[in-house]
C-alpha cells in the first residue's frame, strides 16, 4: 500500500511538474501556442487553378458553328446624268455579306440572327469538314433578331446546351464564329454584365454583355462556357466601343427556335398597353428605385381593358413579383402563352386594386 502510494504520489507531482513547465513556455514564447494549435486545423483548401489550356471546350462546340454566306440585290436610284446618258432609272449592285450559325439538331436546323438572312435570297452554308451546301429560311423573328435555317443533310454535330444556362459577371466566355471571314475563329473573355436590357435595339432584349471579341461575321455564332456548352447566340457589339459585345441566352433562343419550327413564327403574351417608365422612388436610406411602369394608352376591348386597367394607372406587380422597368415587364409578358392569365396590382391615384388579364398572341410588328 505504501509502495503504491509513492507511485501515485510521483505521478502527481510529475503532472504538476509538466503543467507548470508548459505555462513557463507559453508565458515566454506565445507563438509556441499558436503553433500548437495550428497542427489540429486542417490545411486550407486550394484555389483551383484556372485551365492552361481551353482546347477542349472549343472542340466540344467548335464543328457544330457554321460559316454563312449571303447574296443580295441592292438598288438605288439613278443620278439625274445617269438617267439622261443611259435611260437608267435605277442602279443595281450584288452585295455579299458573312455570318454565322450553330447547329442545334443532327438534321439540320441551324439558328442564327434574323439580321443576317433578312432581305436576302441566296444562303450557303460552310460545314466545319468543309462542305458548302444551301440553305432554306425556316422563319425568323425580328422582335427577338433571331432566325432559323434548314439545311439538307442528317448525322451533323451538334452543339452541346448547357443544361442550367444561368451565368455570372465574372464567367469565362468564348466566341466561336466567322469573323472577318475566318471560319471558326475563337476568341475569350468574360461575362462583363447580364441582364442587358437598355440597348434599344429590339423589342425584347435581355443580353448576355461579354468582352470577348464580337467582330463583323460572328453575328449567330456561339458563345460558349469553359466546359464548351452553348450559353447563347451572339448578336452584335458596341459600334463605338471596343470589346463589348452583346449575345442572346440560349434559353430565350432555343423557345423561339422550337416556335418557329412547330408554328412558323413566335408566339408571344399580348397585355394591349402602351406602357412607359416611370421616375425613380427616394428611399429613406437615400437610395432611389424604380417602382412599377406608367400606363400611356390602352387597346379597347384588350386584355389590359378588359382587366379594367386604364390610362394614368400604374402597374405595381406581375404574379406577385415587383415591376422594375418596362423592358423586363414586357420581356416577362412575351414569355408567357396567350392564353394564360396573368395577376396584375395596379395603383390608380392613391388606391391599388388587384385585376387579372387574359393576354392575347401578340399582333405582327
Amino acid at each position: 500500500m505504501t509502495h503504491f502510494r509513492s507511485i501515485l504520489g510521483f505521478a502527481v507531482q510529475a503532472i504538476i511538474a509538466g503543467l507548470a513547465l508548459a505555462f513557463v513556455l507559453v508565458y515566454l514564447w506565445p507563438s509556441l501556442a499558436q503553433r500548437v494549435a495550428q497542427v489540429d486545423e486542417p490545411p486550407p483548401e486550394p484555389v483551383a487553378a484556372a485551365p492552361i489550356s481551353y482546347a477542349n471546350a472549343v472542340n466540344r462546340a467548335a464543328p457544330a458553328v457554321v460559316s454563312i454566306y449571303t447574296r443580295s440585290l441592292e438598288t438605288r436610284p439613278a443620278n439625274e446624268e445617269t438617267q439622261q446618258r443611259f435611260g437608267l432609272r435605277r442602279l443595281y449592285r450584288l452585295r455579299q455579306d458573312l455570318a454565322s450559325g450553330v447547329l442545334l439538331s443532327e438534321d439540320g436546323y441551324i439558328l442564327t440572327n434574323h439580321h443576317v438572312i433578312a432581305l436576302v435570297r441566296n444562303i450557303r452554308i460552310a460545314l466545319w469538314d468543309g462542305r458548302i451546301v444551301p440553305a432554306t429560311v425556316v422563319g425568323s423573328d425580328p422582335a427577338s433578331d433571331l432566325a432559323v435555317l434548314k439545311i439538307n443533310l442528317t448525322g451533323l454535330p451538334t452543339a452541346p446546351v448547357a443544361e442550367n444556362p444561368e451565368v455570372q459577371v465574372g464567367d469565362v466566355v468564348l466566341a466561336i464564329g466567322n469573323a472577318l471571314g475566318l471560319s471558326h475563329t475563337v476568341t475569350m473573355g468574360i461575362v462583363s454584365a447580364t441582364g442587358r436590357n437598355d440597348l434599344q435595339s429590339l423589342l425584347y432584349e435581355d443580353f448576355i454583355q461579354t468582352d470577348a471579341a464580337i467582330n463583323a461575321g460572328n453575328s449567330g455564332g456561339a458563345l460558349i462556357n469553359a466546359n464548351g456548352e452553348l450559353i447563347g447566340i451572339n448578336t452584335r457589339n458596341l459600334d463605338s466601343a471596343q470589346n463589348i459585345g452583346f449575345t442572346i441566352p440560349i434559353g430565350i433562343a432555343q423557345n423561339v427556335m422550337n416556335q418557329i419550327i412547330e408554328y412558323g413564327s413566335v408566339r408571344r403574351g399580348w397585355l394591349g398597353a402602351d406602357l412607359a417608365d416611370v421616375n425613380p422612388v427616394a428611399q429613406s436610406d437615400g437610395s432611389f428605385i424604380r417602382r412599377g411602369v406608367g400606363v400611356r394608352a390602352v387597346a379597347k376591348e384588350g386584355p389590359a381593358w378588359s382587366a379594367g386597367i386604364r390610362q394614368g394607372d400604374l402597374i405595381i406587380t406581375l404574379d406577385g413579383e415587383p415591376v422594375v422597368d418596362v423592358n423586363q415587364f414586357l420581356l416577362a409578358i412575351s414569355q408567357r402563352e396567350p392564353g394564360s392569365k396573368v395577376e396584375l396590382s395596379v395603383l390608380r391615384g392613391t388606391e391599388s386594386f388587384e385585376t387579372y388579364a387574359t393576354l392575347l398572341q401578340q399582333p405582327p410588328l
